[in-house]
């Protein structure tokens, strides 16, 4: 009988410990919903799109980005692309100076995607989530579909 009572509480806490596991890779801090916080963002050369949404996917393996928004002359924006952390490059729409990217995760949580046109890095981007998980910051380094150096910190609120 004590045999038993003990198998059946080793089990149980596998059981738990594989729950944990799984939902801490199923997701990560990066993931959810993202809105710009236009206060708090700076934008150089500009302008700053008037409005964005970012719906993140992302695990230790797989980075999905769905952004949608208002560029700062009132067009649609719409990025979107789905990325794995190997280094390799995926295709990525709706970028004006890329038509890919790849993904890298930094220490600490961060990750580091490469925006590319013709497989050259156009533009680098950091992004880091607070340690309360409320903000995202994204500082983009590069140049744009007309070759003006950028140098853009994002913020985004968490919804």
């Amino acid at each position: 009988m004590r045999t038993r009572s003990f198998a059946f509480a080793i089990a149980a806490m596998l059981l738990v410990a594989l729950a944990v596991s799984v939902s801490i890779a199923a997701a990560d801090e990066q993931s959810g919903t993202w809105k710009m916080n236009s206060a708090k963002s700076k934008f150089s050369p500009g302008p700053a799109p008037k409005e964005v949404t970012l719906k993140i996917e992302s695990d230790e393996n797989h980075y999905k980005i769905n952004a949608d928004g208002t560029n700062g002359d009132g067009t649609p924006l719409h990025i979107e692309y789905d990325a794995k952390f190997d280094g390799k490059d995926y295709p990525a729409t709706g970028m004006p100076g890329g038509d890919s990217v790849s993904a890298k995760r930094l220490k600490g949580g961060g990750i580091e995607t490469q925006q590319k046109r013709g497989g050259q890095v156009v533009m680098t981007i950091t992004s880091v989530v607070s340690k309360d998980g409320k903000t995202r910051t994204s500082t983009w380094n590069g140049k744009d579909a007309q070759g003006a150096e950028v140098h853009n910190v994002v913020v985004f609120d968490k919804q």
